[in-house]
Order: C-alpha cells, then sequence, then structure tokens
C-alpha cells in the first residue's frame, strides 16, 4: 500500500505528488485540522540541510507536521514504530505511517545518535509507585536505575532507555511511555531560520520585483518548492502561496496544477506573477508586471 493510499483510507485529503521540479516536500495531506508535509527519503541521512529548513519553514506557516518517510540510515534499514530525527524534522517508515493513521498505534522509541530511548510519563510512574507504597530508591532498585535517574523519570527531564522502560511497565503494571504523536503542527522555528529562507537568493527578477513589493508582509521564498514563496497579509492573516511563471517555462502546467492542489488540500489562496498575459483559469488569480506596479495588498485580499 502506498504512502497517498494509506493516507486516503484514513481520511486524508491528498494533494499531486510535486514532480513539475525539485520540492523540499512531495506532497500536502490534510485531515480536519490535522496537516502534513510529507517527504520521501530512501536514505535520511541524504535529506539536505536546506530542504529540512525550506520543510520546516513552509510546515510552520501552515501550522503543519513535516515528516519524512524513509528506509535507510547508516546503512541499515529503519526500524518501525520507532521515530528518527533530522534537522528536526520527524522520520518513520512507510509501515509506522501505516500503523499511525489507520490503527491509531503511535510510535514510542526514539532513536537518536545516543541510541533509543522512550519518553517517560513521570506523573503516572509517580503516581503508581505511590501507589504500590513504593519508595523512589527502592523502585530504583527494582529497575536497576539510580535514585537520580528515577528522579528524572519521574520529572520528565530524562528519557528511559527501552530496558528501563519494559521495567517500569512491568514493575507498576501500567504502560507509562508516552507515544510520540508525529502528526503534531510544527513548533515555531528560531527567527533567524526563518531569516535565512527570507534571504534566500533568486535568480528571477520578477520575483524580486513580488518580493521587494510586498517585503513588509510576513513573506519567506523558496529555492526548492513547486510554488516561490508563502506570505501572511497584515491584520487579515490571510495566507497567500505565490509563484512566478515565467514565458517558455517548461512543465508550467503541470506545477500550476500542483500549486492549485497543494492550496486546495492545505485551505489557502494561490497568486501567479507573469512576465506576460496568461489565462490560467477563472479560478486562479494571474497577474501581470504591470499588475504588480500598480497594485497594493488589499487587491491580493479581495482578489483571493
Amino acid at each position: 500500500m502506498s504512502v497517498a493510499v494509506a493516507l486516503n483510507e484514513a481520511g486524508f485529503a491528498v494533494s499531486q505528488i510535486c514532480c513539475s521540479r525539485p520540492s523540499c516536500f512531495d506532497f500536502a495531506a490534510r485531515k480536519e485540522e490535522k496537516t502534513l508535509l510529507v517527504k520521501f527519503q530512501s536514505d535520511i541521512d541524504h535529506l539536505s540541510s536546506r530542504d529540512g529548513l525550506d520543510i520546516s519553514v513552509i510546515a510552520e506557516r501552515i501550522s503543519a507536521a513535516p515528516l519524512i518517510i524513509g528506509q535507510m540510515t547508516n546503512n541499515q534499514p529503519l526500524d518501525d514504530d520507532t521515530v528518527y530525527s533530522r534537522y528536526n524534522v520527524f522520520a518513520i517508515t512507510k509501515r509506522t505511517l501505516e500503523r499511525l493513521t489507520l490503527r491509531k498505534a503511535f510510535p514510542l522509541i526514539h532513536a537518536s545518535p545516543g541510541g533509543y530511548s522512550v519518553e517517560i510519563d513521570g506523573l503516572l510512574v509517580a503516581r503508581s509507585r505511590k501507589a504500590l507504597g513504593l519508595s523512589t530508591g527502592r523502585l530504583a532498585e527494582m529497575i536497576g536505575v539510580s535514585r537520580g535517574t528515577l528522579y528524572g523519570y519521574e520529572r520528565g527531564m530524562t528519557r528511559a532507555s527501552v530496558p528501563s522502560a519494559y521495567k517500569l511497565n512491568k514493575t507498576l503494571g501500567v504502560p507509562v511511555a508516552k507515544p510520540i504523536d508525529v502528526l503534531e503542527s510544527s513548533e515555531p522555528r528560531r527567527q533567524c531560520l526563518l531569516h535565512r529562507a527570507k534571504q534566500a537568493i533568486v535568480g528571477k527578477t520578477l520575483l524580486r520585483r513580488v518580493l521587494r513589493k510586498f517585503a513588509f508582509c510576513n513573506i519567506a521564498s523558496f529555492k526548492k518548492a513547486p510554488f516561490d514563496f508563502v506570505m501572511t497579509l497584515p491584520r487579515e492573516e490571510e495566507l497567500i502561496i505565490g509563484s512566478v511563471v515565467l514565458k517558455g517555462e517548461r512543465y508550467l502546467e503541470r506545477r500550476v496544477e500542483e500549486i492549485v492542489s497543494y492550496c486546495q488540500v492545505v485551505e489557502t489562496h494561490p497568486v501567479f506573477f507573469s512576465d506576460q498575459a496568461l489565462s490560467l483559469s477563472e479560478d486562479i488569480i494571474c497577474l501581470s508586471e504591470k499588475d504588480l506596479s500598480a497594485m497594493h495588498t488589499k487587491d491580493l485580499i479581495e482578489g483571493s
């Protein structure tokens, strides 16, 4: 079963695959308030820092969860039901995503350079320990860790090794591992990362004009996406997905279809700027260089 089919079966609307030009993500998916930006990366170690940054910034803008679907790391297969991370983007196997979306089986194990670990529900551990009449020292002795380590578990300061988490489950008689919600929306990134995205060097003269025109908006440009920029209009908090389309561009029709499909899934507005008069569709806003010179922000709002 493909990832898109699994998401469809789980009730997600899925956009077209982005293939008209290189992109930091492959498709978007949405179900109610959950939105995903999915990137296929066979070997997750080959994800570039630029792609990791861009998919994170785009996800933040649309309140989505960026997610890598991979197969390998360090020349070894990824483990199912385990969550990896590259550039602060979660990475899981296709089977893990299927189990999560179709059966609500959230993964429990974090994989990191230091090994495998589990986040512990510290309040549940403390409550269960007290209910069994166990002291911190006694429980620590029973599961084979120091008192300080158990103290860290109960206060959410320390992750447990997989064997220690298993011993806690067995000793306390309750599942103490916290599930990892890889579908949770992206956390706001540091402003310096967003600044880097906004200052991306662009080679299109028209795109530079658009970015200057709307510099007062919260705008970020991207080199590797089907669209060229995302901006939030002041006050109205309207999100605009924008792109520059040029005369003679290859795969233009396909790219427009991908952007429109993406915008339908994430429920936002596409706007195109062109160096020539284009008639794409009555449902698509396409503006010329002359329109750009004369327009104001409110024109975008009214048009969208």
